[in-house]
């Protein structure tokens, strides 16, 4: 498999090799080795799965730190626009996006580290995302982001206006979040004595 650091720090798109032969085709979707390798310390605690029509936008969620929670999201029906979007403050790559698209065929995955947004469009009917977490659900310590907030303009590219969940609908903007301080703050550099 082939993994790729993307422009998020942390965020990585994994490939896999896949062997086809006259009977369909094999790939293997997820190693930790080879995560570990490629110096991703993932640790899966829970598998989650979410089943949308064509045109649902879905996110962007994230989880506040402590607990935090890393994501390897793999589309496995279907086709979907993946975006994730930095949320830690003093990242240098903060507020930016990472679009890729996820198909069942390809196998391709992501990688979300703790304190990334992620979010989808689902651009098939019966599109389906399967969700492997390294963190299990802590009730009250999830972070939503508008994924419709103008100054983030994400590129959704929804030829209607996407079906959304009233929580996202109404979840803050990234500077509402910000103002809040709802968001993670990475260390920033040790001084020295």
């Amino acid at each position: 498999m082939r993994i790729e650091e993307m422009t998020i720090p942390g965020t990585f798109l994994i490939t896999p090799d896949q062997l086809p032969d006259d009977r369909g085709v094999f790939f293997e979707a997820m190693r930790c080795d080879r995560l570990a390798g490629a110096g991703i310390d993932f640790t899966p605690r829970q598998i989650n799965y979410s089943v949308s029509k064509r045109h649902t936008l879905r996110g962007l969620h994230s989880v506040s730190i402590p607990p935090g929670q890393a994501k390897f999201v793999t589309c496995v029906r279907g086709a979907l626009r993946d975006i994730v979007v930095d949320l830690r403050i003093g990242s240098p790559a903060f507020g930016r996006h990472q679009v890729s698209e996820l198909t069942a065929e390809s196998g391709r995955s992501v990688y979300v580290p703790e304190g990334v947004g992620h979010g989808f469009l689902a651009l098939t009917d019966d599109a389906c995302i399967c969700y492997v977490v390294s963190s299990t659900y802590v009730p009250g310590t999830q972070i939503d982001i508008n994924p419709l907030d103008p100054e983030l303009d994400l590129p959704w590219n929804c030829p209607e206006p996407p079906l959304i969940s009233e929580k996202d609908a109404k979840a803050p903007t990234l500077a509402e979040a910000v103002a809040a301080g709802l968001l993670p703050v990475l260390p920033g550099p040790k001084e020295q004595p």
